[in-house]
């Protein structure tokens, strides 16, 4: 019997990849394939139609199921696909009787969620540093975005819960943890008690000391409490390196987002992390051609990578979803879209090579991802001179860069 998962979107599909694969292999289904799903974009849910429809050509034989927030949000589209052998929902995908059962479609209510399902895993398959999912889903309802309904609200695992995983992991030999879910600095609010992820990130400092690095993904910088905010500026096992979920730099277009910031909200907080940080390094996710967006208003998400310090961006070009409120607005010419997009990387990669030539000279502290890559504390990809042993920390001299990533010497 076997199984293969293929995974498409965040960090946390990633990690329920991982927890798909034990639970399959509970329900000791066999001949399969599993797509896990992203639905952030249209692109992304037009790229998990591509691979199932490929997978099925390629080995007519294998059942395909279907899995994740497209499979949630487009379980009707999914199902009628002949390749399509089962859809099962996000909550039934942790499931091992689900997955042992034959119904053609295994998806309820996600809204009806109310707690995150208690799981451990001991690591990623393939991966050099461990994934603990903190959250998942989200109470916000940004115009834009189709994943609350792919997620549900949003819900938190317990402190002791969290805390108990990273101690496993570390004892499996992970030595950098990164915490996920949807929106985690929501996290706690309806845990008893409503701890903030401050809280959670101090605990787990405290009681796994073996820990060599903790990391954050992305975060919502309206939602950072004073706790995280400590353990940043006090805290070198607390990567300096935050993704923030920034959106846009016109505060009209923030507004008509439903977005809970303003521009100068975002400059602010990333002046006063670099003030308690002086290495901090910020990525975010900025979305280009957003429904109105005029040239102005767009210069302004331009200049905010210069007003914010980014380095690492990820540009989306403006996707309607069905059922959001953005896809109902005035929509920008697609061909300006891609415009927009294509300027805002080019700003991106700009920035990020001046960032690379202020690191040439200096000691960095690389963790090997494979035999080949690694990554700084700020997350900078490294090439490695040598070949050496996924997990390994390696104090190197950066002696120069490609654009892309720094470069060691031989």
């Amino acid at each position: 019997m076997s199984i293969n998962i293929v995974t498409f979107g965040c960090r946390l599909n990633a990690y329920e990849s991982e927890l798909i694969r034990r639970e399959t292999a509970a329900a000791g289904i066999g001949n399969t394939v599993v797509v896990n799903t992203c639905a952030v974009t249209a692109e992304a849910v037009r790229q998990a139609r591509q691979a199932i429809r490929r997978l099925k050509r390629e080995k007519p034989d294998v059942n395909v199921v279907v899995t994740g927030c497209a499979a949630q949000t487009e379980v009707t589209a999914f199902a009628a696909m002949p390749e399509v052998h089962r859809v099962i929902g996000n909550e039934e995908k942790f499931d091992a009787q689900v997955w042992a059962g034959s119904a053609k479609v295994a998806v309820s209510d996600i809204m009806n969620a109310k707690t995150m399902r208690p799981h451990q895993i001991d690591g990623i398959e393939g991966r050099a540093r461990a994934f603990v999912q903190v959250q998942n889903g989200c109470d916000h309802r940004c115009t834009f975005c189709i994943i609350p309904y792919g997620r549900g609200n949003s819900r938190s695992r317990p402190i002791d819960e969290v805390v108990a995983q990273a101690r496993r992991l570390v004892a499996s030999g992970y030595r950098e943890i990164v915490l996920t879910g949807v929106d985690i600095t929501s996290y706690g609010t309806h845990l008893p008690g409503a701890p903030r992820l401050g809280a959670l990130v101090k605990r787990i400092l405290r009681e796994v000391p073996a820990l060599d690095r903790l990391r954050l993904s992305s975060i919502d910088s309206v939602e950072a409490d004073v706790d995280l905010l400590d353990t940043l500026a006090n805290e070198p096992r607390l990567m300096p390196h935050l993704h923030l979920s920034l959106q846009a730099g016109d505060d009209l277009i923030l507004k008509r987002m439903k977005r809970r910031h303003s521009r100068c909200d975002a400059i602010a907080f990333c002046e006063q992390v670099r003030r308690l940080r002086p290495d901090i390094a910020f990525g975010a996710d900025i979305i280009a051609g957003f429904p109105t967006e005029s040239e102005e208003m767009f210069t302004r998400s331009l200049e905010l990578i210069d007003e914010c310090g980014l380095t690492q961006l990820h540009v989306f070009p403006f996707s309607p979803r069905p059922g959001t409120p953005a896809a109902r607005m005035p929509p920008v010419d697609r061909a300006t879209v891609k415009d927009r997009a294509r300027r805002l990387r080019q700003r991106g990669e700009m920035a990020l090579r001046r960032h690379l030539d202020r690191e040439v000279g200096g000691m960095r502290r690389v963790l090997a991802e494979s035999r080949a890559v690694g990554r700084t504390e700020q997350f900078i990809s490294v090439r490695l001179a040598a070949p050496v042993e996924p997990g390994v920390i390696l104090d190197l001299r950066i002696m120069g860069h490609d654009g892309r990533q720094l470069l060691t010497a031989s």
